[in-house]
């Protein structure tokens, strides 16, 4: 046995090298990623209410109630993004700590398990079947079949023999290799990729740019109603009673539970892509992946089953006896084996002689094999005598030309026949055919047990074997497609396999190109290539995937890239959304995703889309409901600071309406349902923000038409007493904002009993508002809100206004919705 390095040795090369480990060069601190949660634009926003809240109260010599309970919403929104953001960067981490814990190692001339971290360079390590490479190495003896496919992206095997190089996170199928240890850590080819990866910068959400644009308008827009109603209260009123008019109309402009609903429902949405197997790394990507126009990704494990199965037999004639010759190759000329590994049964071996073993696994094992001639990349083929007792086989598997060329004979049903000119050629255009439509193939043959064994041999027929497509992508490829978005699958397997899945999983392309192709091209070419409707990259290299990734976003696209192995990570890095698989991915590819898929499915990112565009209707609705109300609130005040000789609202009303309204009831609409036709259309354009078009007009004329229908209220009632109409007032925008509710859900497609039953805790937060209303006006604190108690006709006056302003709404935004047809 070799010697390799001495313990001494190797704990001094240990402090040279350091551990053999991918290092997270960005790590935040729990204390910055909390510290984080308070400097956006709404929580910063939301810090300015406060202020105000307490200027208005110190002027008043009031509770300071109202600040304090805007400063918990700060806190409360700071904690839930931080619980999520850290939970999100552990469950990371010990998906990172599952990647190759050990590794064989000859240290002291004995071989010994030790952690990967410690391996380093000039370390001979010992690798075979079912381990995965700890460091990049050279193999000093025997032979490995691997899987490359988290540097390279292909689902095949790679053979490997000595003076062949070995790379870290790749698997070995089956084989025993010594090999020495060159590169470790971030010199490896994965550390490599994973150093250029961190230098790329995450930058902000699309989402996170919108919402820090509206926040910077509403900002503006309440410096104004600052100035505006001082300057107009200020002729009327005095300093005392127009600053409390200004501040207190500024915090009720100012939607103070923006924040905490936005954080509410991105931690929900988060929680709930959890439980569809979407594990959020960043917060604010939640809505962003309700955003994505095109999906660009990975064939094997994702579209697919990530493994080789057996799909059919292909024989001259079918008959009982070569369906059962058949499954005797695929179980008894076989290597494959299972062992037990941390009480579960784990397949090691070949992928083929897995798949062919487990096809086969209904047969009950007899007899033994008395003598082989193992499969060789130069023989390509393998065969095995396996004595039954009763009879003695000679069964053989391989390529078609290689059995056919050892074959005189062949099955026909239960017949023996010449293996002729005439059946070859049928047999080879067979093959050309199947091959054509994206199988594996390997053909079998049998006889009974002479010498030579490998000498006319009798041919059973072809074993066809392909990476299945997950049952349930076609589904979703189509419920995509349904919703606008655009499916790209770009592999690094070849063209024929990749066009074969993409069939069966019911995806549309019109062609396919391979990375060669895509080297002739230059970017003009590319984007005539991708807007013709090509979305089918076959024998591509991680830089394809970058270029491909780029062209789309130039372009004005909002692109989710999906991947598991390091090929991905920088593509998956520069994505609007990255996405990295949990089970097969690399650890490189998960530091580089926004979303871990637990379950490695494509399903999974349909599922956190639609989760994405509930969010995003659930804080759209939640702007139009404030802002009209708070649009409303605004012209009344400002007409009636104008027109009246006295105070319409008092400041301490203004805030109890804000918290009734904006409080339980607007924090429900977070957690709506999603709309019945969420996935059946376009998605948002990537400019468009949080109000659109629609969205204006609907909070413009509303908005007008609640001031009115509350201006009315105001006027019938004024010649009963200023203290009553002011009272009817206060109440009827209490009263207005649960219409306003009801409107919205029209809007939403969301009115029936049954959708209300979706959203209980809106039924609850509607009827509370209501209750602490009548026992703010039949109760004595009545007298520290400045109301009196309302009587049966100022309740009729009322509701019917309150009626007739709920059917004008309705109106409103039946013609709005068929005037403006936004595409979101």
């Amino acid at each position: 046995m070799r010697e390799g390095l001495s313990s001494a040795e190797a704990k001094k090369r240990l402090k040279i090298y350091g551990e053999n480990k991918i290092e997270k060069r960005k790590k935040v601190s729990p204390f910055k990623l909390f510290a984080s949660q308070f400097t956006s634009p709404i929580i910063l926003l939301l810090i300015v209410a406060a202020i105000l809240s307490f200027s208005v109260n110190f002027i008043k010599h009031a509770e300071y109630f109202d600040s304090v309970l805007i400063l918990i919403i700060v806190f409360a929104s700071g904690i839930a993004g931080f619980v999520q953001d850290y939970k999100a960067e552990q469950a990371v981490e010990a998906l990172q700590r599952l990647a190759t814990p050990k590794a064989k190692v000859i240290r002291d001339g004995k071989e010994q398990e030790i952690s990967a971290t410690e391996i380093i360079p000039g370390d001979l390590i010992v690798v075979e079947g079912g381990d995965v490479v700890p460091a990049d190495a050279e193999i000093l003896e025997g032979n490995l079949k691997m899987d490359e496919s988290p540097l390279t992206g292909e689902s095949k095997e790679v053979k490997k023999q000595k003076g062949d190089k070995i790379y870290s996170a790749c698997g070995v199928y089956t084989g025993r290799a010594v090999a020495k240890v060159n590169a470790t850590g971030m010199h490896t080819r994965i550390g490599k990729i994973a150093a250029k990866m961190q230098e790329i910068d995450e930058g902000k959400t699309p989402f996170q740019q919108h919402i820090g644009k509206f926040t910077k308008n509403i900002v503006a827009f309440t410096a104004l109603i600052i100035v505006v109603t001082f300057a107009v209260a200020f002729n009327k009123f005095t300093l005392m009673e127009a600053s409390l008019i200004a501040i207190s109309l500024a915090v009720a402009a100012i939607p103070e539970d923006l924040p905490a609903v936005v954080t509410i429902s991105l931690s929900l949405g988060a929680r709930q892509m959890a439980k569809r197997k979407a594990l959020v790394r960043r917060l604010a990507i939640t809505e962003s992946v309700g955003s994505v126009e095109v999906i660009c990704t990975d064939k094997t494990g994702t579209l697919t089953e990530g493994k080789m199965e057996v799909r059919n037999f292909w024989f001259l004639r079918e008959s009982k006896k070569a369906r059962n010759l058949a499954n005797k190759v695929c179980f008894y000329c076989n290597d494959a084996k299972t062992i037990l590994e941390e009480g579960k049964e784990k397949w090691i071996g070949d992928e083929t002689d897995i798949a062919l073993k487990q096809y086969a696994s209904f047969i009950k094992s007899e007899g033994k094999r008395i003598d082989e001639v193992p499969f060789s990349s130069e023989r390509e083929m393998m065969t095995v005598v396996h004595d039954f007792g009763r009879e003695k086989l000679v069964l053989s598997k391989g390529a078609l030309e290689v059995i056919l060329a050892k074959s005189s004979k062949v099955l026909l049903g239960e017949k023996i026949a010449k293996l002729d000119k005439k059946t070859k050629e049928t047999i080879l255009k067979k093959n050309e055919e199947l091959s054509s439509r994206g199988f594996r193939i390997l053909s079998m043959a049998y006889k009974d047990y002479k010498k030579p064994i490998e000498k006319n041999l009798i041919f059973i027929g072809l074993v066809l074997l392909s990476d299945p497509p997950r049952p349930e992508v076609r589904e979703a490829i189509e419920e995509c497609y349904s919703a606008g978005i655009r499916v790209i699958m770009i592999t690094g397997d070849n063209p024929l396999t990749a066009k074969a899945i993409a069939e069966e999983v019911g995806m549309h392309s019109e062609g396919v190109l391979t990375g060669n192709d895509l080297d002739k091209m230059n970017e003009e070419e590319l984007n005539i290539a991708l807007n013709k409707g090509i979305n089918i990259f076959a024998r591509t290299t991680p830089f394809h995937k970058l270029r491909i990734l780029e062209a789309l976003q130039k372009e004005g696209h909002t692109v989710a890239m999906t991947g598991d192995g390091v090929n991905d990570a920088l593509a998956i890095k520069k994505a609007d959304v990255g996405i990295s698989m949990g089970i097969k991915g690399t650890e490189v590819a998960k530091e580089a995703s926004d979303i871990v898929l637990l379950d490695d499915n494509f399903a999974s990112i349909r599922n956190a889309v639609k989760e994405g565009r509930r969010i995003f209707d659930n804080i759209r609705k939640f702007v139009d409901y404030l802002l009209t109300c708070n649009l409303a609130e605004v012209i009344v005040v400002l007409l009636a600071t104008l027109f009246l000789p006295f105070i319409s609202l008092y400041p301490v009303q203004i805030l109890w309406i804000n918290l009734i309204t904006d409080g339980l009831p607007a924090l429900a609409l977070s957690v709506d349902p999603a709309r019945p036709d969420v996935m059946k259309r376009k998605p948002k354009k990537r400019g468009e923000g949080i109000i659109n078009k629609k969205l204006i007009f609907l909070v413009g004329s509303i908005g007008i038409e609640k001031a009115a229908v509350l201006i009315i209220t105001f006027l019938l009632l004024l010649p009963f007493g200023l203290e009553k109409a002011r009272t009817a007032l206060f109440t009827g925008f209490i009263l207005y904002e649960i219409v306003r509710i009801v409107v919205i859900r029209y809007e939403e497609k969301l009115c029936s009993f049954k959708d209300w039953l979706k959203n209980k805790f809106l039924i609850y937060s509607l009827i509370i508002s209501i209750l602490l209303q009548l026992m703010l006006l039949y109760t004595p604190l009545a007298s520290y809100f400045e109301v009196v108690p309302l009587g049966l006709y100022d309740w009729v006056i009322l509701l019917s206004l309150t009626f007739a302003g709920f059917v004008a709404g309705i109106t409103i935004a039946w013609i709005i919705d068929r005037v403006i047809k936004e595409e979101y």
